[in-house]
């Protein structure tokens, strides 16, 4: 059986055309290769209420009903819907979700945009799943993020699809995450968040404002203390405060991977730990309001908490445990 394509436009006119000439609809459907039938739906579907057949009208509104369309499929297999209905529940945003389906169900996709559209739908807005979400909000709100490749580029950014696999895996200690969290829209400070992927262990750093020279100079302060083992890889998005990476590879001895474009669920694992700072640090608060005193008692609380990935050892133990491995080991 051959798969049903819509009309384009052309035929539309022609199917316009044609009708005006007096011509039948089968000897229309004909000359356009399309059944009778087809033609007869599209004519019903774009003439109720009396109204006259407009092709480039019809044409508007076959493509609008095509994007609602292509929205609502993804969640109505049951397999897609259910992975995404438990991983909302755990607290993981629809990018998370959307990013780790490709990892855990290959034969499943769906965007995160698609789950943002579902959560907020008139048919499953009553089931409240917006509550799942880390903002909260009743109504979804227009996006107010950074400026990424697509409006600012950033010049000769190594890509996270060049990373070691090693450095995916946690095989080695030694690679980092990092981003910044931001105030609330009145206040430009903001919390440099720099966190390693194998130990989870979290550095912080207070910044006045979101520039890169601020940047620099947090990744500078929370390298301190630390040997040059133990800063092997940074991986960032494309924001504009991470112009200055060039500087943190001359300076800290670093290498740079930037995630992909609207890619944040690729630095995962400082993603999650800003959302364990959000405890300490509501959203929409001023930054600025909090000493460095209370941003280092916010650094200890979480590099001292038992995770379960760490086999119940605390961020702190397991740097530790990683400082004397490469002690031993004559590194």
């Amino acid at each position: 059986m051959t798969k049903y394509q819509h009309l384009l436009l052309e035929e539309r006119v022609e199917l316009y055309s044609q009708l005006k000439l007096g011509v039948s609809l089968r000897a229309i459907a004909k000359t356009l290769g399309r059944t009778h039938t087809s033609l007869s739906r599209e004519l019903k579907r774009h003439t109720k209420y009396c109204r006259p057949y407009k092709p480039v009208l019809a044409n508007s509104r076959a493509d609008r009903w095509a994007v609602r369309q292509r929205y609502k499929a993804p969640l109505k297999n049951p397999e897609t819907l259910n992975y995404v209905l438990s991983k909302l529940r755990l607290g993981w945003s629809p990018e998370i979700i959307a990013g780790r389906m490709k990892l855990d169900k290959p034969n499943l996709t769906v965007s995160y945009e698609s789950i943002y559209r579902w959560i907020y739908s008139k048919s499953w807005k009553r089931h409240q799943l917006w509550q799942y979400l880390e903002s909260g909000h009743i109504k979804r709100r227009k996006k107010q993020g950074r400026s990424v490749a697509s409006k600012s580029k950033v010049l000769n950014a190594r890509s996270i699809d060049l990373r070691p696999v090693e450095i995916n895996l946690r095989q080695s200690v030694g690679h980092w995450e990092t981003d910044l969290m931001e105030s609330s829209r009145a206040d430009p400070a903001a919390l440099s968040v720099t966190v390693e992927r194998l130990t989870r262990f979290v550095r912080l750093k207070k910044v006045s404002d979101k520039t890169s020279g601020n940047k620099t100079q947090a990744l500078t302060k929370q390298k301190i203390g630390l040997p040059d083992i133990l800063w092997v890889s940074v991986t960032t998005d494309r924001g504009r405060e991470n112009f200055g990476h060039k500087i943190w590879e001359d300076k800290l001895g670093v290498v740079v991977y930037f995630c992909n474009p609207y890619h944040s669920w690729e630095k995962g694992t400082v993603e999650n730990t800003i959302k364990r700072i959000r405890r300490f640090i509501p959203k929409g608060e001023n930054l600025s309001d909090y000493s460095w005193q209370y941003i280092q008692k916010v650094e200890g609380a979480i590099n001292n908490k038992p995770m379960k990935c760490l086999q119940y050892l605390t961020p702190y133990e397991r740097m530790a445990q990683s400082r004397q491995d490469l002690e031993v080991e004559g590194v």
